[in-house]
């Protein structure tokens, strides 16, 4: 650091005279600045690092933050948007013509920001001398991270640079194909698999775990539709090692509260917890709560950008409890009119009736995402943008209809059946081996179909499922899109799978190529 000081001689006082001599230039570090220089020297820098690499994920692009919904739910055939904001509104609408707006912009670099940080974890840390076990889990921590970055950048883009060195300014990286890319999802998480805990205790809670990093393998290898390695992965959590780890919490809606996070169906979520909103950002004194909420609920508490569609609702009626209710997953996924059953009068909105609300006729017949709002909190307030309920990135139940899909694939149907069960009948449904018994391989399928969204929407899984089922490479198979959503009009095969890329990024990155039909 350079210093300028300018040293003044006062005269004697006999002469009132005084003299300046000329400025001296100093070159000098500071030696309480920390910067690449003098980090990465001790354990408590790798802590440090790896816990900087958590905290990305508070950003508004990040995974399970305010706009990674839009790209993976409301891009969706069970979403859409009346956002007055007209580019935030074009994401679900397939026909974005700005680029590089905020919501695209943020998206990718909050998550290249994740990978950054990662990077630097796994770089640096190997050579600092401390503790070779925690040494080993930081490094592992660091690969999970950064592969789950990179699943959502490749599912968003496809076409994307492949940065596995920390990054420098002067850096211009080409794109790596998608498979490049999901080879190096799966090296990261097999490599972190060893060396990941089974569990952690006290503020440790939410930390990538050994089980995490089998799941998200296994949801990699499925997305590929490599059904044995699928298959392989997630058995450790229900067959395997890890099975008295996991199981379905009895009471459905305890997977989105703040109240019951961190439970035994979790298998990773994003820590969120709600504090005073400043100017600050990463650390003690920053808003590291979710901003998703206030862009999710109803007029009146939210902006009103992200609504349902109702064909979902009724996806939900098509099928009683084996006592002949209704499915209570459908209350703890969808506000509308009847989230209670017995109508508009008795449904509870924030605190009020969905009656009180005098909604028009427009508002009044739409449905919105109820998963991780804070209506069960914040009675006749405002959503906040700092809200403490932890995004779930993966859950037993989805990874019990992963391994069932992948048994699916491997032509292994009537052993699939049982893990399908398990799900089904946490809701209180018959089982669907004694329901629907006997179905082929192409009928289980579709019915797995039919069973995720029971259980997930509203979860951002919803996009990369279309696109494992073929939906968006078959004319045909789009036609059912567009029959349940008409914004599936604007899509075009080989062009709408991917997004756009943020056309700021092109314009510094000459070896950036826009990704096709965009």
């Amino acid at each position: 650091m350079k210093t300028i000081i300018n040293i003044c001689l006062a005269g004697l006082l006999i002469t009132g005279a005084g003299s300046c001599k000329k400025y001296i230039d100093l070159d000098i570090e500071n030696p309480n600045r920390k910067d690449e220089s003098n980090f990465w020297k001790t354990g408590e820098d790798a802590l440090q690092g790896i816990n900087a690499v958590y905290g990305n994920f508070y950003r508004n692009g990040s995974p399970g933050s305010r706009w990674t919904p839009f790209y993976f739910d409301i891009r969706s055939d069970d979403g859409y948007s009346t956002s007055p904001w007209n580019e935030l509104r074009s994401v679900g609408a397939l026909n974005i013509t700005q680029y590089s707006f905020e919501v695209n912009y943020d998206t990718w670099w909050h998550h290249y920001r994740g990978v950054y940080r990662s990077n630097q974890v796994i770089s640096n840390v190997p050579s600092i001398s401390m503790d070779e076990n925690l040494k080993k889990r930081y490094i592992a921590e660091a690969k999970f991270l950064r592969a789950l970055y990179y699943y959502n950048l490749v599912t968003i883009w496809g076409n994307v640079p492949l940065v596995l060195e920390p990054s420098l300014p002067a850096d211009k990286p080409f794109q790596s194909s998608p498979e490049e890319v999901w080879t190096q999802i799966e090296t990261d998480l097999t490599e972190a698999s060893v060396d990941l805990p089974e569990t952690y205790t006290g503020e440790e809670v939410g930390r990538a775990t050994k089980g995490a990093a089998y799941a998200l393998l296994g949801r990699a290898h499925l997305q590929q539709k490599e059904y044995e390695a699928a298959a392989s992965a997630l058995a450790w959590l229900i067959t395997g090692e890890g099975q008295s780890l996991y199981d379905l919490m009895p009471n459905y809606a305890d997977n989105f509260l703040h109240t019951t996070e961190n439970n035994r169906e979790s298998v990773f979520e994003i820590q969120f917890k709600m504090r005073a909103e400043n100017s600050g950002e990463d650390g003690p004194t920053s808003n590291v709560g979710t901003s998703r909420s206030p862009f999710f609920a109803p007029p009146g508490h939210g902006f009103n950008d992200a609504n349902m569609r109702r064909w979902v609702v009724g996806e939900f009626l098509k099928e009683e409890t084996a006592s002949g209710d209704r499915d209570p997953r459908l209350a703890a996924t969808a506000l509308y009119d009847s989230t209670d059953e017995r109508g508009p009068d008795f449904t509870q909105v924030y605190g009020g009736s969905f009656t009180s609300k005098n909604y028009n006729e427009d508002i009044g017949n739409r449905v919105w995402y109820r998963k991780y709002l804070n209506d069960y909190f914040r009675i006749n307030e405002f959503e906040v943008f700092n809200g403490p309920v932890n995004f779930r990135v993966i859950r037993f139940a989805d990874v019990l209809l992963m391994y069932a899909e992948a048994l699916n694939g491997l032509g292994q149907t009537a052993e699939a059946y049982q893990y399908v069960d398990r799900v089904r009948e946490r809701a209180g449904l018959t089982a669907l081996s004694v329901a629907m018994p006997g179905m082929n391989q192409t009928q289980f399928l579709k019915q797995l179909e039919h069973e995720r969204i029971m259980e997930l929407t509203g979860e951002s899984l919803r996009w990369n499922d279309l696109a494992r089922w073929g939906y968006f490479d078959d004319n045909s198979k789009l036609d059912e899109l567009k029959a349940r959503d008409p914004e599936f009009e604007n899509f075009q095969i080989g062009r709408n799978k991917y997004m756009p890329i943020p056309q700021t990024e092109i314009d510094i990155n000459p070896n950036l190529v826009q990704n096709p039909g965009w």
